[in-house]
């Protein structure tokens, strides 16, 4: 089944054979369960978390680049820039709003911070 922005499939799909990529995921997933509910929206290139827009995505860099040692991205939309140092990239697609972008490596990552980054992301989503 095509989709708009890519072809729709399933999280087991979208994982096989990246078990150390999956176990992160599920680690935002948890975090983002936190915030409240989410749909989740599965592509060929990436895993979105929406409510009326999305706020956050996954993807698996190793898809784009012959040589990464990054199993997962966890790409955040806010409306501010945030500054921590933890984040690879920043950037402002349009005025006022943020894509700031994450690389993780194991599921411990997902911390207080980064919950915190995902409830905001997931505020302003409404």
């Amino acid at each position: 089944m095509a989709g708009a922005r890519g072809v729709c499939m399933t999280l087991d799909e979208f994982f096989a054979g990246q078990e150390t990529a999956r176990g992160i995921f599920e680690a935002v997933a948890e975090a983002v369960a936190t915030a409240g509910p989410a749909d989740i929206r599965v592509t060929k290139s990436q895993v979105a978390f929406r409510r009326r827009t999305g706020f956050a995505f996954t993807w698996m860099p190793a898809m784009y680049l012959r040589r990464s040692d990054v199993p997962l991205v966890l790409t955040v939309a806010l409306r501010r820039r945030d500054n921590s140092p933890r984040w690879k990239q920043v950037v402002e697609p349009v005025p006022g709003r943020f894509t700031h972008h994450l690389e993780l490596r194991s599921a411990a990552e997902v911390d207080d911070e980064v919950r915190g980054w995902l409830r905001e992301a997931w505020d302003a989503a409404e």
